[in-house]
C-alpha cells in the first residue's frame, strides 16, 4: 500500500509539473484555440485543417519576432470566418484579441493601439485594398501607440475594416456597371449619378451597425443604376468630361468613411 501511494504522489507531482510546463509554454493556450477554430470552422478534412494549422504557425514563428507571430496569427484566426458569420466571427475576434493581448501582463486588459492599428492595416491589406484607400478609415479608427484597446473597441475595427473591404469591391462592380469599357474611364455625369444613388442608399441605412451599409451598397438594383443614368443624360463620351476608377472608388469610399465613428 505504501508503494501505491508513493507511485501514486509521484504520477501526480508528475501531472502538476506537465501542465505546468504546458500552461507556461503556451502549448495549452494554442492547442486550445486550435481545437476552438477546428469546431468553429467544421472542415471536411479535420486532420488536415490541423495539420495546415499548424504549418502555417510554424512558419511565421520561423520568420517573424513575437510580435510579428502574434498579428499573422490573428489575421490567420479572422479569415476563417466571413464577417456575415458573425457568431463565427465574433468567436473568431475574440481568439484573435486574447492572442495580441497574451503577454500584456497581470491586471493589464486590452491590445496594445501598436499592434491594433498594425493589425488593421494588414487586415484592409489582406482584404485587397491599396494604401491610399484604406489610409482615412484607418485614420479614423486607429488608437495611439500607448492606447490600450477594449475588447468591443477592438471587435468594432476588425468589423468596420473587413465590411469596407467588401464595401469597395462593390463599388467597383457599381463602375464598371457604367463604363462603357474596361479599358475606358466613365463619364463623369454616369458616374456622380451612381454616386447619388449610393449615398442615397447609404444615408436609408444610417445606423450603429457598419454592416448595413454594406447590405445598402448590395442592394442597389440594375434598375436603379439604369434609371441614374438615363437621368443624366449623358451625350457623346468624346465631348464629355470623364471620371476613371480610382477617382470613383475614392468618393465611394468617402461616402462609407464619412459614417465611420471616429475613435477619441
Amino acid at each position: 500500500m505504501a508503494e501505491k501511494r508513493r507511485a501514486g504522489v509521484a504520477m501526480s507531482g508528475s501531472c502538476e509539473r506537465d501542465g505546468a510546463f504546458a500552461c507556461e509554454s503556451g502549448v495549452s493556450a494554442l492547442l486550445g484555440s486550435s481545437l476552438l477554430t477546428l469546431l468553429e470552422s467544421r472542415p471536411r478534412d479535420p486532420v488536415g485543417f490541423l495539420a495546415e494549422h499548424f504549418a502555417h504557425l510554424s512558419a511565421q514563428d520561423d520568420d517573424a519576432g513575437p510580435e510579428h507571430q502574434a498579428v499573422s496569427r490573428a489575421l490567420w484566426n479572422l479569415s476563417l470566418a466571413h464577417h456575415s458569420q458573425r457568431s463565427a466571427f465574433n468567436s473568431n475576434t475574440r481568439t484573435a484579441f486574447d492572442l495580441l493581448t497574451r503577454d500584456r501582463g497581470a491586471g493589464v486588459v486590452g491590445v496594445r493601439g501598436r499592434l491594433y492599428t498594425e493589425m488593421l492595416r494588414c487586415l484592409c491589406s489582406e482584404g485587397g485594398l491599396s494604401g491610399s484607400t484604406a489610409a482615412p478609415l484607418l485614420r479614423r479608427v486607429q488608437c495611439h501607440d500607448h492606447e490600450s484597446v477594449p475588447f468591443e473597441l477592438f471587435r468594432q475595427g476588425v468589423l468596420t475594416c473587413s465590411v469596407f473591404s467588401d464595401y469597395i469591391r462593390a463599388s467597383q462592380c457599381l463602375y464598371g456597371s457604367v463604363a462603357s469599357a474596361s479599358d475606358r474611364p466613365a463619364e463623369r455625369a454616369l458616374g456622380q449619378a451612381v454616386l447619388e444613388t449610393l449615398r442615397e442608399a447609404l444615408e436609408a441605412a444610417d445606423g450603429d451597425d457598419v454592416g448595413r451599409y454594406l447590405e445598402a451598397s448590395a442592394k442597389i438594383s440594375p434598375g436603379k443604376v439604369a434609371k441614374a443614368m438615363a437621368e443624366a443624360h449623358p451625350g457623346n463620351q468624346q465631348d464629355n468630361p470623364v471620371m476613371d476608377a480610382q477617382e470613383f472608388e475614392d468618393a465611394a469610399a468617402s461616402l462609407f468613411i464619412a459614417r465611420v465613428r471616429m475613435v477619441t
